[in-house]
């Protein structure tokens, strides 16, 4: 399998004073087609690390590659562009535009990837027909259910067809049967081969992934 995520003695510093080490010689791979929970007490350094990966923050030390690809080496320019082609986010809040449907939200979230508008709006059908919402197409958020809101974005996420999905407590906001029907969303979405990290306090969560990694105090590790 092909690294997708590689962590190398990664490191991240807030200047104090004084300093905060919030992640502290992070080494983690993650291949194509895994599955991995990062779970950990809050200040642990789960959103530090979510940011690291995530390519919206840079690792003071340390080396991380994206999918072979050392972000060190990277403009800002680079970097977003870098972000946009290969990662999808979903999160706790949906961050849906409320005066657009359904198909618009997932359209305009490859607005600025370089996809043509004809492409966007096929990638988007298909998106929204994969996580099952194809008669909700032309809904807006205000119609939908929560669970179906966080399909929305799910499809948002993965309608430019990411190497990576990561999620940060994606069902944070949704009732027990919503969450375990978006859990299994994303059980299929794995084997169908696309790459997960799920960062979560919620052990039912964590139970689906293939991998459970725990960070504590900034220091990351394989949970046995």
């Amino acid at each position: 399998m092909s690294p997708i995520v590689e962590l190398d003695g990664v490191r991240r510093t807030f200047p104090g004073p004084p300093p905060v080490e919030a992640v502290r010689d992070a080494t983690l791979r993650v291949d194509e087609g895994d599955y991995v929970a990062v779970v950990g007490p809050s200040g642990s350094g789960k959103s530090t690390l979510l940011s690291i990966i995530g390519c919206l923050d840079r690792p003071t030390g340390g080396r991380y590659t994206l999918t072979g690809v050392d972000v060190a080496e990277l403009s800002d320019g680079e970097l977003a562009a870098l972000r946009g082609r290969r990662i999808g986010f979903v999160f706790q809040a949906f961050h849906l535009l409320q005066h657009r449907t359904a198909l618009e939200n997932v359209e305009i979230g490859m607005l600025y990837n370089g996809t043509s508008r004809r492409e966007r709006r096929e990638l988007a059908r298909a998106a929204l027909e994969r996580v099952g919402l194809a008669h909700r197409l032309d809904f807006p958020p205000t119609k939908l259910s929560g669970g179906e809101q966080q399909r929305v974005a799910i499809a948002r996420a993965i309608a430019p067809r990411p190497s990576l999905l990561l999620c940060d407590e994606p069902t944070g906001n949704l009732d027990s049967k919503t969450s375990a029907s978006i859990l299994e969303l994303f059980d299929e979405l794995q084997a169908d081969g696309l790459t997960l990290m799920v960062v979560t306090h919620d052990p039912d969560v964590s139970r689906h992934a293939r991998r459970i990694v725990e960070i504590v105090d900034g220091v990351l590790s394989e949970a046995a």
